[in-house]
Formats: structure tokens, sequence, C-alpha cells
């Protein structure tokens, strides 16, 4: 069962785009998920909260009170399980939710799991959006010390795909750098020297699929690679594959963000994960994919 409103500039793909269950009890609701917490109760093994106005980085600074509506959807949504319990919550986090304090450059470090803790003092996190996700995290606290139920959380990075919206970093670059080849000098927002830990979807995937039962009950862990790559560095690979070598520069009139988003990966190893698909790799799929795309619409 899947519930989505498919609000326009999330990225948002009806199922009929993606979902291949054929024979399947596969139930779609095109609504808001706070209309459907107040549906007759049902029992479900797993939750997958995802549920969430989110975009890129303008998005993030310029609609930060739409963005702020994630916190009165994840409320509805752990009052709901307390009344539905369901076997397991599992509720998509942030990176954001880390403390900006922490990613400057002056000072910046991997962001490890514990570097959130509600029982010490909170760093503040990045804009509305992380104070969402942070908070959520804080009321699956509650909920599992509290009412006794599971519950666990994933913190992704800047994870990446194929049919990615191109409000997202990668696929945008890929695309501008697609219609700009052969140009002596690409752009990219911000100074380009900042830099972020790109994951690609399948690995965010298999690692929830590996940890999802093991995790204790209240735990967070990253969906996170440990590679901290710059907007300039991401520019130049994208470009050495689609077969040339512009200088690359910064737009310092565009936004930048944090200057430095990595995952530690520490706690992800101890369960046995590691990446499977390369930045490399996976930009070669999302060329490959931008390519097909642009052919079928010609």
């Amino acid at each position: 069962m899947c519930v989505d409103p498919l609000v326009e500039g999330t990225g948002a793909r009806h199922p009929d785009l993606w979902q291949r269950f054929p024979g399947s009890r596969f139930a779609y609701f095109e609504e808001d998920c706070r209309r459907f917490f107040f549906r007759p109760l049902q029992h479900f093994d797993y939750v997958f909260h995802l549920a969430a106005l989110v975009g890129g980085r303008v998005t993030l600074e310029s609609r930060t009170l739409d963005v702020a509506e994630d916190l009165a959807v994840d409320a509805e949504l752990w009052k709901w399980a307390t009344r539905a319990k369901p076997g397991c919550v599992v509720f998509f986090s942030s990176s954001a939710a880390y403390p900006v304090s922490l990613q400057t450059v002056a000072n910046h470090q991997l962001l490890s799991e514990d570097m959130i803790s509600f029982e010490e003092a909170i760093g503040v996190p990045d804009l509305s959006y992380g104070w969402a996700k942070l908070t959520g995290e804080y009321l699956m606290k509650l909920y599992v010390e509290r009412y006794g139920n599971r519950a666990v959380a994933y913190r992704p990075f800047s994870g990446y795909g194929g049919d990615q919206d191109l409000a997202y970093p990668v696929p945008a670059i890929c695309r501008r750098l697609l219609d700009e080849r052969g140009a002596a000098e690409v752009f990219v927002w911000g100074s380009g020297r900042q830099c972020r830990d790109f994951i690609h979807i399948e690995d965010c995937i298999d690692f929830i699929w590996q940890t999802k039962e093991l995790l204790p009950d209240g735990a967070s862990l990253n969906l996170s690679t440990g590679r901290a790559t710059s907007f300039m560095e991401l520019a130049e690979i994208i470009a050495r594959q689609i077969g040339w070598n512009p200088v690359v520069s910064g737009l310092s009139d565009r936004p930048e963000g944090v200057f430095y988003r990595c995952g530690d990966t520490a706690l992800q190893r101890s369960y046995g994960l590691a990446p499977g698909v390369s930045l490399e790799e996976g930009i070669s799929r999302m060329l490959h994919h931008l390519r097909m795309e642009f052919d079928t619409c010609s």
C-alpha cells in the first residue's frame, strides 16, 4: 500500500510509473497521509514513513514554512501509530538533523550517529527541514519509550538515482552538462568547494533491507558512503564521462548550504554494510537514464 498526494516539485511519481507488482494486492491512495490516518485502522507489519515536503536547496531555503509542514505530518504519524500499533515504523530522518556547527569550513568532521543525543545538549540542525527531522526522531524516541512500540530511523545523506527530480543536484548537474557539452567553462552553485556524501538509492534500499530487523528499538542509522565529494569534483567527474574537461567555477549568488556534510560509516560497517554502487558508476547510470529519456521525448 502507498499513500502519496503527489505534491508538485517534490519529485513524486505516480505508482503507474514505478510499481511492478503484477497480481499483488498493492493499493494506492492519492491523498495526504493525514487524511489516511483517520481511515478505519488496519494492521501493518511495517510502515515506511517517507512523507515530507522537500526538494533541492532552493526549496529548503526559500519555502521554509512549507517545509515546516513536515512537523505536522510526523506528529499525526506517531499519534496514528499509537492507535494502529504496526509491527515496526521505519522513519526516514535526514543528515540535515546533524548540528550545522560540525559542518563548517573551520570545524567539520564525519558525522556519526551518536552526535545526536536527546540526553545531552542538542546542536542546531539545518533550517526548518533539519528541525522537522530532528523533532521526528525525538517523537520516535517517545513512541518507543512511552508506548513500548518498535520503530527505527535512517539518516540518508545525499541520495540520488536515475529518475530523481531535477530539483536535486546530481541529476540537475548531469542534465546541464549534457546540454553544455563542449563549453570552456561550466558552473555549480555556491563556491563549489562545499562537500556532500552522495549515496546511490540502491545502496540506501539495500542498507535498510539488511538492518530494519537488526537495529535496536529507537535507534538511528546513517545511510552514507563516507566519501566527501565537492560539487566542483562532482561536475568534473560528470564532464569526463560525457567526454570533455571544462573549467568548473562556482556561482556565489546561488545557495550553497553547509560546507561539509559526510557520514561516518563505522556503525554501518558493524552491520556488514558497504556501498555497492560507486559515485562514478552511479553517474554513468544517471547519464544513461537522462540520454534515454531525452531520446524518448525527441
